[in-house]
């Protein structure tokens, strides 16, 4: 583990950015770019566009470690290289930006109320990558849709082992147990997660570090004794979660020490057909209120 690293995600003032739409939300991430599906021929130059598209974000002025920690990276870029480096290695290297890695393989059908992540046979090898390509640490994403005990305690249970398998080979996990902001009775929900999480907690080791991304709670500062004095935790981020970029601001800014790790919000505005100064201009905008947002 990168200690250099691990001292900016655990301390610094910033938040992360989300730049790993994977193969199914790709196209819908491009769309929003204003790509339209008739302007590329299947998942080579799917691919390929949106590797430009998270190029131009992460080459922008506006994209900087005085307000980005990190930013969350599909496969597909991880593999892929910015002028002559890796990915990774050009966030680092020329920006001072932490590489983590979205490593699950999307969601299950809907059972007891939530999606668990599908299997992940080829993680093992997965990983290995990612610590040759000096990524940091990882990303994974599950679902609940319904305030019901067992199948929470299905997606936590699953978080943290394959949480702990991550962290064997090197890497800091984010465990991500969405709470859909769009379900009934959330706030129960969150009560319920909150409570399974805690129960797994007490089974780590003390030097075993993980991260947890979560939406932002329908209680203000209710994750807040997750945030402060869990020796585990190194740092608890915010999903957007279908929230409007200001809606998502406002809400994040009344829980204190929870920061963004946006994706859809952090990219809203940002069309190809910009010229670099509209698109460096509305980008700095978003980072800037992301990060005002994330430093309450």
């Amino acid at each position: 583990m990168n200690e250099k690293q691990l001292q900016r995600v655990s301390h610094d003032k910033a938040f992360i950015a989300a730049l790993d739409q994977s193969g199914g939300s790709t196209p819908k991430a491009l769309a929003a770019y204003g790509i339209k599906e008739n302007e590329y021929n299947g998942n080579d130059e799917m691919f390929a566009k949106v590797h430009e598209m998270r190029t131009r974000i992460i080459k922008s002025p506006a994209f900087k470690a005085d307000y980005i920690l990190a930013a969350i990276l599909f496969e597909n870029t991880m593999d892929r290289k910015i002028d002559g480096e890796l990915t990774a290695d050009y966030l680092w290297n020329k920006k001072g930006i932490v590489p983590f890695l979205k490593v699950d393989k999307g969601l299950a059908e809907l059972t007891d109320g939530v999606q668990l992540m599908k299997p992940m046979p080829d993680l093992a090898d997965l990983l290995k990558r990612a610590v040759q390509r000096n990524i940091f640490g990882t990303k994974m994403r599950s679902v609940i849709k319904q305030t019901n005990r067992d199948g929470i305690k299905k997606i936590v249970k699953q978080q943290f082992e394959i949480g702990r398998q991550i962290a064997a080979a090197g890497l800091v996990p984010i465990l991500e147990p969405e709470v859909d902001i769009h379900s009934e009775n959330r706030a129960e929900s969150e009560k319920i997660l909150k409570e399974e999480i805690f129960k797994e907690l007490s089974l780590l080791p003390s030097d075993l570090k993980i991260m947890f991304k979560l939406s932002i709670p329908e209680i203000d500062n209710f994750y807040s004794d997750l945030i402060n004095g869990q020796t585990n935790i190194i740092r608890v981020v915010a999903l957007s979660g279908g929230f409007s970029r200001q809606e998502a601001n406002d809400k994040l800014s009344r829980n204190n020490g929870l920061i963004a790790s946006f994706s859809r919000a952090l990219a809203e505005g940002l069309y190809a057909q910009q010229s670099d100064n509209d698109f460096d201009t509305v980008l700095a905008s978003s980072i800037k209120n992301i990060y005002e947002a994330s430093i309450t």
